[in-house]
Parts: structure tokens; C-alpha cells; sequence
């Protein structure tokens, strides 16, 4: 792995955004919902059962979409999704009077979400040789997703336990916003070390 840092360094930062989005947008917004929207558990169990039921729906569409117009656009639609729209979601979540709104909310985080989660695997496999790449891959994205995915919900709990639960939502916009960086600058012409395993 010391033979291919730019690699690893691209697996941390592609997974940084995803991660604590991914987390974000699905098990900390449940928590969201019912401490500071104040819906009842029972509705906010049945929304996010049915969003992540969308969701499921969604990975292979977009990962057909990517084949078609290639795994950048998606990765950039994430990026700017989710460095845009996050604190928006989360504002406007804090004051839904229904659960459709909440579904629909819960939704677009989803959406946003799926442009990373459909093709992050195969991007990161794309960027080691086979003798490195599940290493090249799994060690990096592993400690990624245990030091920020992992806890996300902490730090959110954290802010709103001082008062300052809105800071967590500019938290995660700039963790996807470095993540979109890397995206537009690292990623672009980027040849695949799957072309050379044919």
C-alpha cells in the first residue's frame, strides 16, 4: 500500500462525504425526527423503513446510469447535492407538519445520497492493481467510515446536547464538499486499473 498513497488518500476523501452523509441522511435523521421535529416513533419507523426502501431501489438504477454517462457526474451530482442541500434538508425537516413532508425530505437526502453509494465500490476498485486492491481499498474506507461515519451520530448528539444542533449540519455540507473536491480535481481523466486487469 506505501507504493500507491494518492490512491489511498482518494479512498479517504471520496469516502469521507459518503460516509457521514450516508449515516446522516438515514440513522441520525430517524433521531432527528423525533427529538426535534417531535414526530412519534411509529411514523418516523415507517417513513424510514420507506425511504431506504426507495433507496434499495435506487442503487441500480443509478449504477446503470453511471454506465451510461460514466461514474463522475454521479459522484459530482453527491458532491454538490449534499454540500448544498444538507442544511436546508435539516432546517425544513425541524419544521414538517406531516409525515409526507418528512418522506419526501428524508427522500431527497437519499437521492443525493445514492449518486455516492450506487458506484463508491467500484470507483475505489477501479484505482489499485489486483495484487493491492481489496487492501488498497478495504483498510482505508474502513478506517474512514469508523472515525467519521461511525461517529457521526456523536458528534450530531453532541452539538445538540450544547444547544448548537445546526452546526452538525455545516459539519457534514463541508465533510461532502471535500469529498466533491476531490471528485472534480482527482477523478478527472482518471484511468481505471480494471482496464489493466483485462
Amino acid at each position: 500500500m506505501m507504493k500507491y498513497p494518492k490512491q489511498v488518500a482518494i479512498v479517504v476523501g471520496m469516502s469521507l462525504g459518503g460516509t457521514i452523509s450516508f449515516y446522516s441522511y438515514t440513522t441520525y435523521m430517524q433521531q432527528f425526527m423525533i427529538n426535534s421535529a417531535g414526530m412519534d416513533k411509529e411514523t418516523v419507523a415507517m417513513i424510514n423503513f420507506l425511504v431506504l426502501l426507495v433507496m434499495v431501489a435506487l442503487q441500480p438504477l443509478f449504477s446503470h446510469l453511471s454506465d451510461k454517462i460514466g461514474r463522475r457526474p454521479l459522484l459530482i451530482f453527491f458532491g454538490i447535492g449534499g454540500t448544498l442541500l444538507t442544511v436546508p434538508l435539516f432546517t425544513l425537516l425541524a419544521h414538517v407538519s406531516t409525515a409526507l413532508q418528512a418522506f419526501l425530505l428524508m427522500l431527497t437526502g437519499v437521492v443525493i445520497v445514492s449518486g455516492y453509494t450506487s458506484i463508491n465500490a467500484i470507483v475505489k476498485a477501479e484505482l489499485f492493481p489486483s495484487e493491492i486492491r481489496a487492501l488498497g481499498v478495504g483498510l482505508p474506507y474502513g478506517l474512514t467510515v469508523a472515525l467519521f461515519g461511525g461517529t457521526s451520530q456523536y458528534v450530531a448528539l453532541c452539538m445538540r446536547s450544547i444547544g448548537h444542533e445546526s452546526i452538525f449540519f455545516y459539519y457534514v455540507s463541508f465533510a461532502v464538499f471535500i469529498s466533491l473536491m476531490i471528485y472534480v480535481f482527482t477523478l478527472k481523466g482518471h484511468r481505471s486499473a480494471l482496464d489493466d486487469d483485462a
